[in-house]
């Protein structure tokens, strides 16, 4: 079968690779019908050491489920699936708490050694914990906000949540990438009555307005703190959702967080250190967030998405088969694209 490796920084293949298949009785075997290329893709992109194995790549998927192994009891063979960015086996203590990314045998797609999504077809360990099987067809024309269920609207949604966006609330999320605009959607969502998107690219926060952004900040550095800071009063706001990973970002986020607000962090660390801490110390701003539990939120998002009261596919604004992974990376990382879909 054919799948995207990536050997080193910047270079992306696309080519054969062993097929698919069961390992062990918990295992389901989907084939992929709809992927993505990541905002948080580019960091090794961008970054990765030289390799002779390469990485296979891909953290987002939907697809249809071609074989299950013995123990498999809730996913079938014919089922159209969700499958989220971690795998977790549903019945631990962590993922009846609903932290299914905490998972005492939790594991993440493309790392590894596991399986990628950008991919003809990708083995799914613990597939009934991970997988949710979806009540529509395959070509549903509510696919690509299907897909954002995978990753991007439940990080979004997590970064609300822990940052407790809710009414009454003014929010600002860092970051105007697919994640941040999903941010927007579930801040909105959830009852928040001023959200500020702070990005600097046109059509991204004109789609941020579109999800229910009251306004724009493109300034960045200590600009951007002052103006969020005169937008909210002069307090700052009371919640915060960090959706890029590096450290200017984590900054400005504890900058515009008003005392005792909370940052939610949801793009992945680029530092080993969380800056800004004496702020966040003296202004008591609550800081945490992580892998989002997103297997844990597809129950509740999914009516939302398909009854239409909120379009998270708005942000996958590209569409490429599987040989156009490569050209993908290239059109995310240049900003031609928000979110590149694949279409094995």
């Amino acid at each position: 079968m054919r799948a995207t490796v990536m050997y080193e920084a910047g270079d992306v293949r696309v080519e054969e690779v062993p097929d698919a298949a069961i390992a062990e009785p918990t295992d389901a075997l989907i084939r992929v019908t709809r992927a993505c290329v990541c905002g948080s893709d580019l960091h090794p992109y961008h970054q990765m050491e030289p390799s002779e194995t390469g990485t296979r790549m891909g953290h987002e998927a939907i697809g249809v489920v071609e074989d299950v192994g013995s123990r498999v009891t809730k996913i079938r063979k014919g089922d159209l699936v969700v499958m989220p960015f971690a795998y977790s086996d549903g019945t631990c203590e962590f993922c009846r708490e609903g932290l299914t990314t905490a998972c005492v045998h939790v594991g993440f797609f493309g790392n590894e050694g596991t399986d990628g999504a950008q991919a003809e077809a990708v083995r799914v360990p613990y597939a009934d914990g991970t997988l949710f099987a979806l009540p529509v067809g395959e070509d549903d024309a509510l696919m690509p906000s299907l897909l954002t269920l995978s990753d991007v609207m439940g990080t979004g949604h997590h970064a609300a949540v822990v940052a407790g966006a809710g009414p009454g609330k003014s929010v600002a999320v860092v970051g105007d990438g697919a994640v941040g605009l999903c941010g927007v959607i579930a801040a909105k969502r959830l009852g928040a009555e001023q959200i500020i998107i702070m990005g600097r690219h046109e059509d991204r926060t004109a789609l941020a307005r579109a999800f229910g952004a009251t306004d724009v900040v493109s300034e960045r550095g200590e600009e951007a703190v002052e103006r969020v800071r005169g937008l909210t009063g002069g307090f700052g706001v009371h919640s915060v959702l960090e959706c890029v990973g590096y450290a200017q970002a984590m900054e400005t986020a504890i900058g515009v967080a008003r005392p005792g607000g909370a940052v939610g962090r949801v793009g992945v660390p680029q530092e080993e250190t969380i800056p800004a801490s004496l702020p966040a110390f003296f202004g008591n701003v609550a800081v945490g967030g992580g892998p989002a539990p997103v297997r844990a939120y597809i129950e509740e998002l999914l009516p939302d998405v398909l009854e239409g009261r909120i379009e998270p596919g708005r942000v996958l604004d590209r569409v490429v088969g599987l040989d156009g992974v490569p050209e993908g990376y290239r059109a995310m990382d240049d900003r031609e694209a928000i979110k590149v879909m694949v279409r094995p």
